[in-house]
């Protein structure tokens, strides 16, 4: 009896233990195909990746400067880099079958843009690097400070009130954490709102219709893989949700229909304020702008600034595709993914980024058809960093610190310690293709530029090939690169 009872807990040991081997490898996967970025945080041990602000930074590492300061400074005693030194630096990294045939590495000066180093040729697949183009289109077309606004609506002619999306990309179903940073505009909020606005007009029961009309054409992108949508990849593109289209905060699992899902939500909140709601929410028949309504309560989003960080530090396919499409609407072109990624290439051309040959077709990066020259993801980071464009800043300033925030707070492990706290770059991630694109301080206080992609990386290399990229970005802050006068 006692033997059969200890084979029993111990069959019951190996099931757990195999249990947990699976999950953990499905979530690794995920991981590493799609750029996805750790979202948990806890009120007590604040997240580095969601509320970097709150986490101080390792003992003696030697951060950037504040964020008062210049988001770059000229190389050291305002020398040039020594392309030679560069090369020694990182050309031996570079030969490494793992990294697959097709590998390619930019490293130019900053300011100037001048290249120092250049290694393999042609366009890339830029994964999640293409988010450093919608967020800095985004900022340059609406402005740092902007905000979105998610409102409610009545008009004279019906006894609803419609709930109207502004685009929101961040918009929750409840406030945030004390301390959550971004702070997060919430439907509970807004629903207490309305309620106090309804019941002081004498109304407690009300219908109740939602608009998504801002935000136009398909909701998910024809150059997507067709297994996002059903395997939780990414949330069908709306410009109302809660939560970025999941069913519940910090889950992978989307709703197939994020702004019906909005709208119940608001519903029940409503109800929660003895407002009653009859009947199922329903679709707007039309934009309710053009129905001339009455606002009678609105949210705020955080600053653009800040949706701007969080979209880059912890890579948000969401945020971002939202993003393009608002670019759109402040170009005056059809809020879709075509109509975002021609806003997108309008704005950037503006700025006087080269786009030759670029091919765009989401503002996430998620497409495997999209196309970059290295020189384009170069021209952006040196458009945001330099000091006549103060409103492009927090694309460059913001993007994550090598061991310490985001999508690379647990990467950095090894190659040249003077990586961590040095290199600051986006991350892009797809099944074989792995890349950094962004800034680094030298170990003598040059501050270049770089992109580093390999984009047919074998699956069965994915860790390698990832480790490897993070070395050579270690390598450039490791260098002494400024040339001698």
């Amino acid at each position: 009896m006692p033997g059969g009872h200890a084979r029993r807990w111990l069959r019951r040991g190996v099931v757990v233990v195999a249990v947990l081997v699976v999950a953990g490898l499905t979530g690794t996967a995920l991981y590493y195909r799609l750029d996805l970025g750790d979202r948990s945080s806890s009120p007590r041990r604040p997240s580095p990746v969601t509320a970097p602000a709150r986490v101080p930074p390792p003992a003696g590492l030697n951060l950037p400067p504040a964020r008062q300061a210049p988001v770059v400074a000229p190389a050291a005693g305002g020398r040039h880099l020594d392309g030679t030194a560069v090369r020694r630096a990182v050309a031996g990294l570079l030969r490494w079958k793992k990294l697959g045939p097709h590998v390619v590495v930019d490293v130019a000066e900053l300011p100037g843009g001048r290249v120092v180093y250049r290694h393999g040729h042609g366009r890339v697949t830029p994964a999640s690097t293409m988010k450093l183009l919608t967020t800095v289109a985004a900022l340059h077309a609406l402005g740092p400070e902007h905000r979105f606004t998610t409102s409610v609506v009545a008009t004279r002619s019906s006894r609803a009130v419609v709930l109207v999306g502004g685009g929101d990309p961040l918009l929750a179903r409840s406030p945030s954490v004390p301390g959550g940073y971004p702070r997060r505009a919430d439907l509970a909020t807004l629903a207490a709102e309305t309620a106090r606005a309804l019941r002081a007009a004498g109304r407690h029961e009300v219908r109740l219709g939602y608009d998504t009309s801002l935000f136009t054409g398909p909701a998910a992108s024809p150059q997507w893989e067709s297994s996002y949508l059903p395997d939780d990849v990414v949330s069908p593109i709306s410009a109302l949700w809660v939560d970025e289209g999941r069913e519940s905060p910090g889950l992978a699992h989307r709703v197939a229909d994020p702004a019906a899902a909005a709208a119940a939500v608001f519903a029940h909140a409503l109800e929660r304020h003895h407002v009653a709601v009859r009947g199922v929410p329903r679709p707007a028949a039309a934009p309710t702008a053009a129905k001339g309504g009455r606002t009678v309560a609105r949210v705020r989003s955080a600053p653009l600034a800040e949706v701007v960080q969080h979209v880059l530090e912890v890579s948000d396919n969401e945020g971002a595709e939202v993003l393009a499409r608002q670019v759109a609407v402040a170009e005056g072109r059809p809020a879709s993914f075509a109509g975002a990624a021609a806003a997108v290439r309008k704005v950037l051309t503006r700025l006087g980024v080269p786009l030759t040959g670029a091919v765009i077709l989401d503002g996430s990066g998620l497409s495997r058809h999209d196309r970059l020259a290295p020189g384009t993801l170069l021209a952006v980071v040196r458009t945001a960093a330099d000091h006549r464009h103060p409103d492009l800043r927090s694309a460059v300033a913001d993007l994550p610190v090598a061991g310490f925030t985001g999508s690379l707070t647990y990467r950095f492990d090894t190659g040249s310690p003077l990586g961590l706290g040095r290199v600051r770059a986006k991350t892009g991630t797809l099944t074989g293709v792995h890349g950094l694109a962004g800034t680094a301080t030298t170990r003598d206080g040059a501050v270049l530029e770089f992109v580093a992609i390999a984009d047919r990386v074998k699956p069965v290399h994915t860790l390698d090939a990832r480790v490897r990229i993070d070395e050579v970005a270690a390598a450039l802050a490791g260098c002494a690169c400024a040339a001698t006068p």
